[in-house]
């Protein structure tokens, strides 16, 4: 059964108010990781929130869980929340969406002050929970664009990501830096966040109209749509090669962004400002290679083909920055590693897309974001303990590693659809 919406009047403040959203979710995720070794796995540091006994190794393994978690419970709930703005609508699901978010982001800073571990955990997993919001924004997009427009305001959404994986680590940096303000501390980053997450939900309370124009009724709510969307992607003989190279890709970059901070505060010494400086700058140099480098080698070559070298040259880099003997050389290498990073990424998701055929987008992309999900959520997990038998170091070794094997993989084995290439 379908129930129909009203006819939207106007389109024009909707696109902003749904790029923020996806600002807001990239912002909090990337203030998160200057601050995050601070709480966890430096014992100097003021903020550090273990009771007194606990090893540098369990700070790590616990760590691990912590990141782990927001993207486990990220993996379970997007789907479903797909599906509940496909019954309810878009509008309410992002407003309750966003209120958890905010909520997430007030909780966690709490935490920090009362040193509630706990506390820190429960917000991790609400902010996940609520943070498959991204999908629904998406949803709004292809509510509102013609299909011949939707790559093009899809490009928006990249640049959104991308201004917040740039800001988002130097806010948290700076925020939390008492060196910068007096009064500032590490759950300050999060209060701002907290309080932007707020002024958001006001936005689309207020602004958004509904753009859902026909809604699903008597459909049951699959939560198990997650594992569904898994089983699919092995089952689809003509997309099963990209969808085990987007998932080993993603795996393997979330090795390194995961804990690159904890090796960087480890063998440099650096603080949530330098780190947050660096991350800042890796984020500029992708912003740029998506927005300038990505446009200029894409008119020149094949999808299939860029991804054929840059992921090999992701791996390189990767590996290039564990030999780094200075911190110099960190920020030589990262245009470099940032700008094959841009090429892969956008290209992947642009591939899977292609590949897909009109009649599958909406399956196909989904079926992607559960695997991205996934491979953010057991790395974070695997990199705890890895770091703690190993160093850490190893959690940026293996990443190099998996997208290396991600690149093989992709060069035996990928073979381009009549549907994605006309050739």
């Amino acid at each position: 059964m379908i129930s129909s919406s009203p006819e939207i009047t106007s389109k024009k403040p909707i696109l902003p108010v749904v790029l923020f959203t996806v600002f807001i979710d990239l912002l909090g995720f990337g203030i998160l990781i200057p601050v995050i070794p601070l709480l966890l796995t430096n014992p100097r540091s003021e903020y550090y929130l273990l009771p007194a006994g606990y090893t540098f190794q369990e700070g790590l393994i616990l760590l691990g869980f912590l990141l782990g978690l927001y993207s486990l419970a990220q993996f379970f709930a997007t789907p479903i929340l797909g599906q509940l703005s496909d019954r309810y609508g878009r509008r309410p699901i992002l407003i309750i969406s966003l209120i958890g978010t905010a909520l997430s982001y007030f909780l966690f800073g709490y935490g920090i002050i009362i040193k509630s571990l706990p506390l820190l955990f429960f917000s991790r997993i609400l902010d996940g929970i609520t943070g498959g919001n991204i999908s629904v924004a998406q949803a709004v997009i292809a509510d509102i664009t013609k299909p011949q427009d939707r790559a093009k305001t899809f490009g928006f959404v990249g640049a959104a990501f991308g201004l917040g994986f740039i800001l988002g680590p130097y806010i948290g940096g700076k925020l939390s830096d008492p060196a910068v303000v007096s009064w500032f501390n590490a759950a300050t980053p999060f209060w701002f966040a907290g309080i932007l997450a707020s002024l958001n939900v006001l936005f689309v309370a207020v602004i958004l109209p509904e753009t859902l124009k026909e809604k699903v009724r008597g459909k049951a709510i699959k939560a198990s749509q997650a594992i569904l969307n898994v089983v699919s992607a092995f089952k689809m003989a003509d997309l099963r090669a990209l969808f085990l190279t987007s998932f080993l890709f993603n795996a393997g970059f979330a090795f390194f962004t995961q804990f690159f901070a904890v090796y960087l505060q480890d063998k440099f010494n650096y603080t949530q400002g330098n780190t947050g400086d660096f991350f800042s700058y890796i984020g500029l140099w992708i912003a740029i290679a998506q927005a300038v480098v990505t446009r200029a080698v894409g008119k020149r070559f094949e999808d299939y083909k860029i991804l054929r070298f840059s992921m090999f040259f992701v791996s390189a880099f990767i590996a290039a920055n564990l030999v780094a003997s200075k911190p110099w050389m960190l920020f030589v290498i990262a245009p470099f590693f940032a700008i094959s990073n841009g090429l892969t990424t956008a290209n992947l998701t642009g591939l899977v897309s292609k590949s897909a055929g009109p009649d599958r987008q909406g399956a196909i992309l989904g079926i992607n974001s559960s695997l991205q999900a996934l491979g953010g959520a057991i790395p974070a997990m695997l990199s705890g303990f890895i770091a703690a038998k190993i160093g850490t170091n190893a959690p940026a070794g293996i990443s190099s590693l998996v997208i290396f094997v991600a690149a093989l993989f992709f060069a035996l084995f990928y073979k381009p659809t009549k549907v994605g290439h006309a050739e």
